[in-house]
């Protein structure tokens, strides 16, 4: 069946002669399809709806379609690299004793053909297949690949095998209370919890009471002045700012809508440089159910080895405090934290406004029975240019985070290095937390919610001018250079330690 719909939207339009399907999730219980398609060619707005076309016709009547696409047009070098990047989750004795030296890529008339240099004995008898299966889920056109056996000497490394298929998490919803039509033709049953709208889909329904609401004006392509509004809309879960075309027909009960109204969008969450931002098409009356207990969002399991970015052992020999008892307590030694510290793009931490800002620098170290053990620092690139302001703030260029990995790639790292742990910062809660999570939750990843804040511990054991981190570093003798991920988390790990001695106890987990 699958062959049979791919051949009927390769001919819907001539932009997705050459498309694959890279995955395809039905969700049941919340009558919900998502296909996600990539291209290797330019598309518009009504090849894409040609495509869409195809694929409701496989759909019943009373599920909501998301359709994905993604334009992707590889080079033998993008392939190499791909090729390297995915040894690692096909065979850990190929990676190990694997280099891009080894691998060699050609361009054929409908796709590439790849060589790997191997040792016979380690490579299992299905690397190419399970090589051609990763490349296949984001790139386009055939693989042929071929494992040429060599026979250089190497030290004995231990084959484990991370073959990890991939893992697709639908958004949750939720049933709509006391729909009315105000405007639409439909009758929308289910809506999107707002916490999950971060996935550009073809189509998507909201519901949330409004909690500000503001008409603009614009001038059209045709020198028209039209209305438009900008709400922002709360289901509990989360608040969302979706911006609404007003028409003519239905301009005065749009209008008449207010701060407190509960109200239904049907509209488009797409990608407009890099963000997301919702557009509504129609708006209607309802409502979230009446004691509405969000249900646990299920996560992607924590990843089974590191692949861009690998902690490393850390020791330090440097006393942070003469004045302080050294001794470690209990409370310490029975649990595993985390202190990590982010620089970013910018300060806006919400996502809802369609302009959140990047990571561009995590700084982390792992405190083990006490001690400072491990360290996992990285820079991300952002996919976006540096402002000058936080080139000067932090001394990140743009020559230092070109190359680096993306998010993509760098925070399932810094999950499986995170998880088992509380989670420790210096304004943990209001910042630092609100990114990694935001960014995991796009990578389909939940991260049970457990944080101490070392600003409020330290305003409750300290008698300081401010608590500002270099105040508090300054109270312990403790000198860094301020504004870099990771020389703020060390000296966060250092000030959590001596915190915790003064309190002889954990305080309360946020």
């Amino acid at each position: 069946m699958t062959d049979k719909i791919l051949s009927e939207v390769r001919a819907a339009a001539a932009s997705f002669q050459n498309c694959i399907i890279s995955s395809i999730t039905v969700t049941k219980a919340q009558n919900f399809v998502t296909v996600n398609l990539v291209t290797d060619k330019a598309f518009s707005p009504d090849d894409k709806a040609n495509v869409t076309a195809v694929l409701k016709k496989y759909v019943p009547a009373y599920f909501t379609l998301a359709v994905n696409v993604s334009k992707l047009t590889p080079d033998c070098d993008m392939v190499k690299s791909k090729i390297f990047e995915v040894l690692d989750g096909c065979s850990k004795a190929v990676a190990a004793t694997c280099s891009p030296e080894d691998i060699t890529v050609e361009k054929t008339e409908n796709g590439f053909k790849y060589n790997v240099a191997v040792l016979s004995s380690l490579a299992p008898a299905d690397l190419c297949e399970r090589i051609t299966a990763k490349l296949k889920r984001v790139y386009c056109g055939e693989f042929f690949g071929e494992v040429k056996k060599t026979q250089k000497e190497i030290e004995d490394v231990e084959e484990e095998d991370d073959y990890e298929e991939e893992f697709v998490i639908p958004p949750r919803t939720f049933e709509i209370s006391d729909f009315n039509v105000l405007e639409g033709d439909k009758i929308q049953k289910r809506a999107v919890y707002l916490s999950d709208l971060n996935i550009a889909g073809e189509e998507a329904v909201i519901c949330g009471t409004i909690e500000s609401i503001r008409e603009r004006t614009y001038t059209n392509k045709k020198g028209m002045e039209k209305s438009l509004l900008s709400l922002a809309l709360n289901d509990t879960t989360a608040t969302a700012y979706a911006t609404y075309f007003i028409r003519q027909k239905s301009a005065e009960k749009i209008k008449a809508l207010k701060v407190g109204d509960s109200i239904v969008c049907t509209g488009t969450n797409d990608l407009y440089n890099g963000d997301l931002r919702f557009t509504a098409k129609t708006i209607d009356y309802g409502k979230i159910p009446e004691n509405f207990v969000p249900e646990k969002r299920e996560s992607k399991p924590v990843p089974a080895h590191y692949h861009f970015v690998r902690p490393q052992p850390f020791s330090d020999i440097e006393q942070t405090d003469l004045f302080t008892p050294r001794e470690i307590p209990a409370c310490l030694k029975g649990q595993t934290f985390v202190v990590f510290d982010l620089e970013t793009t910018g300060l806006n931490s919400s996502p809802v406004t369609g302009n959140m800002d990047k990571i561009i620098e995590i700084g982390a170290f792992k405190i083990i029975g006490g001690e400072i053990a491990e360290s996992f620092t990285t820079f991300i690139n952002p996919g976006r240019k540096l402002s000058e302001e936080i080139i000067n703030l932090t001394g990140i260029t743009e020559e230092m985070v070109k190359d680096a990995p993306s998010y993509e790639e760098a925070m399932p790292d810094f999950y499986k290095f995170c998880a088992g742990s509380i989670l420790v910062g210096h304004n943990v809660v209001g910042f630092d937390f609100k990114f990694v999570d935001y960014y995991w939750q796009r990578l389909g990843y939940n991260f049970p919610r457990k944080l101490i804040d070392t600003i409020p511990l330290s305003q409750e054991l300290l008698y300081l001018s401010n608590y500002k981190l270099n105040t508090v570093a300054e109270r312990f003798q403790i000198t860094f250079n301020h504004h870099r991920a990771i020389d703020d988390a060390l000296t966060t790990a250092k000030i959590f330690i001596e915190l915790i001695k003064m309190k002889k106890s954990l305080p309360k987990i946020q």
